[in-house]
This record gives structure tokens, C-alpha cells and sequence, in this order.
């Protein structure tokens, strides 16, 4: 991932980006050890995931592929990466996601992307501000994202 800050923004230069794409993260290998270590600790150990050689005999896959929910996972590292941050917020929540989709397989060994474009920005209170983005996981080299969700975070402004 890059290491480049993210930008600075106040909460009203943001509304006026609603409906446009405002990040997109660098690309983030997806390796074999990594799908492995996400296997160990959600105790998922489908052989799709973790053993290349019954994967690339029985799927057509070709070979491994990472958990769906790996890919969603590496959201908020693409998030913290490509989205602006906004001025005055002291904290920020993960609220939920909506309409997640994994629409094609993420092969062991490819990189992958976060674009994220806001779609809504809404006050809860003076304090909390409601963002919802549309997400999608490019796959390097691939048309299909990887996956598309709508995700809803909340910033609390001090």
C-alpha cells in the first residue's frame, strides 16, 4: 500500500462531492500467506483457499483463491489509504454494509484495489456525520471487480 497521507477535507467541501469518485487506494497483493493467516483466524479452511494443488486439480479456478471476506476486510486498509480525511473528526465507525457482492474470484497472487465513491453524506446530529460509499475491489488485469458493496461508515466530529 502507498504511504502517502491522506487529504484533509472539511465536511462541506465533501458534500459538494457527493456522487463522485473521491479515492482510490494502490494495489495490494493478495499472497498465499496472507489468504493462509485470514484461514487461520476465522477457522475457514476450505481447500480453495489453503491447498494450491487440490484447488488447481478440481476448481476452475486454476489454483487458490482468497476468501470473499478477506477482500472485504481489506476495505478499511484501502479506506485509510484513499479516503480524505475530515477535518474535525475524532473518530470514525464502521456502521455497516449494504448490497455486498463478490462478483469474481480473487486469485492467490493478484493485486487488488479499493474505488470508493460517496453517495450520501448525512447528519445524524451536530456531532455525527452518516457517509455512504459505493465500493468496489478491482482485480488486476481483470474487467469484473472482485467485489461491489455499499459502505456506511459515521464520522463523530469533535
Amino acid at each position: 500500500m502507498n504511504a502517502h497521507a491522506p487529504v484533509a477535507v472539511s465536511l462541506e467541501e465533501l458534500k459538494n462531492r457527493v456522487g463522485q469518485e473521491i479515492g482510490v487506494s494502490s494495489w495490494m497483493t493478495v499472497d498465499q500467506e496472507r489468504i493462509d493467516r485470514f484461514a487461520e483466524v476465522t477457522a475457514d479452511r476450505q481447500f480453495i483457499h489453503v491447498d494450491p494443488q487440490r484447488a488447481a486439480a478440481e476448481t476452475p479456478f486454476g489454483g487458490t483463491i482468497a476468501h470473499g471476506f478477506l477482500t472485504l476486510s481489506l476495505l478499511s486498509a484501502m479506506g485509510q489509504e484513499a479516503l480524505p480525511v475530515i477535518q474535525g473528526r475524532t473518530m470514525g465507525i464502521n456502521y455497516g454494509l449494504e448490497r455486498v457482492r463478490f462478483l469474481s474470484p480473487v486469485p492467490s497472487g493478484a493485486r487488488v484495489r479499493g474505488r470508493f465513491t460517496l453517495s450520501e453524506i448525512a447528519m445524524r446530529s451536530a456531532t455525527q456525520a452518516m457517509l455512504r460509499y459505493q465500493v468496489t475491489v478491482e482485480v488486476d488485469g481483470v474487467g469484473k471487480p472482485a467485489l461491489a458493496a455499499e459502505w456506511i461508515t459515521l464520522a463523530v466530529l469533535g
